[in-house]
């Protein structure tokens, strides 16, 4: 098993927002999580990755059978979970490809292995790119300074094409993107998974999932998963909202 959360619960201040949370993800999975705003998604890829606001308070998550609970968000990172941000911050001066030339190689440091020569480092970054459909003049650019939305998604999934994080973790990664960016986010996504890695998308829509067709759909609510399916329960809650699983949910607890 790749990620095992196991009664998660965790809380920012003093508000807790994932209340007993359980989720297990083999290499080779997709999946999607969904729920109204305020559910907890964000937060639970905030808490995998490290994000220090955030306390755990009980449970526990296993990632490669070993609990990272106690390690730093860099920690993680090297060990091979990846986060796209809703939002990713621009870095004046620094350009695309030396920031993702410091990345692979802090990782490789951390793992114990040599840094990747100047050659064979160009040579993955050309074969990446024209896979993804990213031009040369893209790679000089200062990393996400004036980019539009759809150019700042297509640099993150360029970052995970290069480090091929075994587990990524797409946070909103359709929010404001028009549907030709985000066919060629999905389609970069799409080219990148494999039985090796696992991917979560963390989507409040399901139009996402029409590209990134995934194996196991949750619905998170009230800090829980409180549903699993196939990719056909994402279509229903596009359907019927979020208030029948409210409904059921209060109709369980009355019982």
């Amino acid at each position: 098993m790749l990620l095992n959360i196991k009664d998660l619960h965790a809380r920012i201040e003093e508000r807790e927002i994932l209340k007993g949370l359980n989720l297990q993800i083999n290499p080779g999975e997709v999946h999607a999580i969904m729920g109204p705003n305020g559910a907890g998604k964000s937060t639970l890829s905030n808490v995998i990755t490290g994000k220090e606001e955030y306390e755990v308070t009980d449970g526990d998550i296993d990632f490669l059978d070993e609990s990272i609970l106690e390690m730093a968000p860099e920690e993680r990172a090297q060990k091979g979970i990846f986060m796209s941000f809703q939002y990713p911050i621009e870095i004046p001066g620094v350009s695309v490809t030396n920031f993702i030339k410091t990345s692979i190689n802090e990782t490789r440091k951390a793992q114990g292995l040599e840094e990747m020569g100047a050659s064979e480092m160009l040579k993955e970054i050309r074969a990446k790119a024209e896979l993804l459909g990213i031009k040369k003049d893209f790679l000089s650019r200062s990393l996400n300074e004036g980019f539009s939305g759809g150019e700042k998604k297509r640099n993150e999934i360029f970052q995970m094409a290069m480090l091929e994080p075994k587990l990524a973790i797409l946070d909103e990664t359709d929010s404001g993107l028009d549907i030709d960016a985000l066919r060629i986010v999905a389609n970069g996504v799409n080219k990148l998974k494999s039985d090796k890695n696992a991917i979560i998308v963390i989507t409040h829509y399901q139009r996402l999932l029409d590209h990134i067709v995934p194996d196991f759909v949750h619905v998170l609510f009230n800090g829980k998963i409180v549903k699993s399916g196939g990719k056909e329960l994402a279509h229903e809650l596009e359907e019927k909202g979020y208030g029948w699983i409210k409904q059921e949910r209060e109709a369980q607890n009355s019982v």
